[in-house]
């Protein structure tokens, strides 16, 4: 596996990340901790060293009981502690169908120490602030953020889902190592941040970079998900419309994975890495030789000019992103 640096530290990280999310959290009934925990192992041995979970990554035993990312996550890697980049994120709560943001100090404070129990380890190399709280400014953010990290707590920090003015201002009180925003070939809304990032030397971990999976063309015929923790029958790429709607970009994503002789997933994932030195794609999966497939995407190379056909030609289709559209 490739590596990257982490923004402006001196942390290194596996040029693809995994998203830990839907071992216990959004993709129905969660795995048992013990076989969770096995999978971060195996992920490990596959060559990420970069894993990102969340405090409130939480998903519905069968038996009824509460089951949390961060504890199957710190099960796994136990033994290999420092020699992994462990990210987690604090303020949110998932009430029902929505979230509740909480970014006071204090509340930031609580979940950390909360985190860290846990995760069973006593730092966290990349904090995220998961969503931003529009009652908190992002100075009172950065600011607790930094004495975090004086008191070495947390090594960096990041942001997740945020906007240009915001994240100028929290990099001003406390240098942001990282942004963590939706990003993949039809959810391209992040590159209009680009010019911030390259320019405050920021890494863009990119959640979501195979749209949930349906960049993967695993899907040949529309999917449908029953559970009710499952979060992928919610999407506009899964609707009857969706599905109808984005066949043009996997038609075209097909097309170049048969020239290069690679899986859909893995030019997707390749097109970002390298389309900027910076971007860092964390796609989740439950599915060891799906680990397998996209951390070679690190190693298959995009020349800049066939990067910038592929942009064209997605340009060409004129498909509007994900999180613009709407279920009817």
């Amino acid at each position: 596996m490739q590596v990257r640096t982490l923004g402006n530290t001196d942390l290194q990280i596996s040029a693809v990340g995994l998203g830990c999310m839907g071992l216990s959290h959004a993709f129905g009934t969660p795995l048992e901790r013990a076989e969770a925990a096995e999978k971060v192992r195996k992920a490990f041995d596959l060559g990420y060293t970069f894993f990102d979970t969340a405090e409130c990554y939480t998903g519905t035993n069968p038996d009824g009981t509460t089951a949390y990312n961060e504890e199957a996550v710190g099960d796994g890697i136990q033994g290999i502690r420092d020699k992994i980049v462990l990210c987690t994120k604090c303020g949110v709560r998932h009430l029902g169908d929505h979230l509740e943001m909480d970014s006071r100090p204090e509340t930031i404070r609580k979940s950390l120490e909360g985190s860290l129990r846990r995760l069973k380890t006593d730092y966290i190399d990349l904090y995220y602030q998961h969503r931003v709280d529009p009652q908190v400014e992002p100075e009172v953010v950065a600011d607790t953020m930094a004495q975090l990290i004086k008191e070495g707590k947390i090594r960096a920090w990041g942001i997740s889902a945020v906007s240009e003015e915001y994240l100028r201002r929290a990099h001003k009180v406390c240098p942001v190592s990282a942004v963590q925003n939706m990003y993949n070939l039809i959810d391209r809304d992040t590159e209009s941040l680009f010019p911030t990032l390259e320019e405050l030397g920021i890494t863009l971990v990119a959640y979501t970079p195979l749209a949930k999976g349906f960049l993967s063309g695993s899907y040949l015929e529309r999917p449908t998900f029953d559970h009710p923790e499952d979060n992928r029958s919610g999407r506009y790429q899964f609707s009857e419309e969706g599905f109808r709607y984005y066949q043009a970009a996997l038609d075209l994503l097909r097309s170049i994975a048969q020239e290069k002789n690679a899986t859909m997933a893995q030019i997707a994932l390749a097109w970002m890495l390298c389309k900027k030195p910076w971007i860092v794609p964390i796609p989740g999966t439950r599915n060891v030789s799906r680990m397998e497939e996209n951390a070679k995407a690190s190693d298959l190379t995009l020349l800049p000019q066939e990067v910038e056909q592929i942009d064209a030609a997605l340009d060409r289709l004129h498909l509007a992103s994900t999180s613009s559209r709407r279920l009817h």
